[in-house]
């Protein structure tokens, strides 16, 4: 596994094992992306209310990377037409087409099928590859695939050693629904745990590096945010070490559904 390596859908469609979370990413977006792209990253995660949907547009017609080796990934949110929504933030972004096209999170009133509908109608258009959902709990994928017999390829979720859900891991798995972790270095609120510098210590790492491996190893896809180019291509060096099982099982331990943002909205 390398930085370039891609994991599978359930579909067969592929994604990138790692990208660039965009939210309040940087003053200028378009450099901050193009600098990522220059040094390996080829998926890159935004949303409309992140504000860098223009500046990632800019970057991606400026950057040498083809288009078709890029994975770009947006969100509808709970309110939108998710049909137009999609045509909109294309537009923003000067693209045909995205490559994942998500749910940023489920509206009050359930699990959104009126949005599902919308972006399931996207991708007959040719407007998305794919389609898949943010911030759902089991329940409320249930309810998305009893509809519409459509079942999404991930759900994007707060995921970290410190805060996570084997339960939902497994239900995923089941599934063929693949988790992509957002916030994987706890928006930095944890880094100075005492197991991870050990860890970090032991194989000459930092400690975000060995929470983005440990997201690896566990077969989940992390898109950690990095503004500064240092902290871009850290992020990257993470394929030239591995986790033991007893590593793992360490990590795991420090499980206390902890979540920056306040809770884990995928258990509500």
């Amino acid at each position: 596994m390398d930085k370039y390596s891609k994991v599978t859908f359930h579909n067969g469609h592929q994604m990138p094992v790692i990208g660039l979370g965009t939210w309040q990413l940087s003053p200028n977006t378009a450099a901050t992306v193009e600098n990522a792209l220059d040094i390996g990253y080829r998926l890159i995660d935004t949303s409309s209310d992140y504000g860098s949907q223009p500046g990632i547009g800019e970057a991606l017609t400026k950057t040498s990377v083809p288009r078709e080796e890029i994975f770009l990934e947006t969100k509808v949110e709970e309110d939108d037409d998710a049909y137009q929504a999609v045509q909109d933030y294309l537009a923003e972004m000067d693209q045909d087409y995205a490559d994942l096209i998500v749910i940023h999170r489920p509206p009050p009133s359930g699990a959104g099928v009126e949005l599902w509908e919308g972006l399931i109608k996207a991708k007959q258009a040719g407007l998305t590859i794919d389609i898949g959902v943010s911030n759902y709990s089991a329940v409320l994928i249930d309810e998305l695939i009893k509809a519409t017999g459509e079942v999404p390829v991930l759900n994007q979720i707060e995921w970290s050693p410190f805060g996570h859900s084997m339960e939902h891991f497994n239900y995923c798995q089941e599934h063929g629904i693949f988790i992509q972790a957002y916030s994987p270095l706890t928006r930095a609120k944890r880094l100075d745990d005492e197991t991870l510098h050990e860890l970090a210590d032991q194989h000459q790492k930092s400690p975000a590096q060995i929470l983005l491996r440990w997201n690896l190893q566990l077969g989940t896809v992390p898109i950690p945010r990095a503004n500064q180019k240092d902290h871009q291509a850290e992020n990257l060096d993470i394929f030239d070490f591995k986790l033991s099982a007893d590593e793992m099982k360490t990590l795991h331990e420090l499980n206390e559904h902890y979540s920056s943002l306040g809770s884990l909205q995928y258990l509500a």
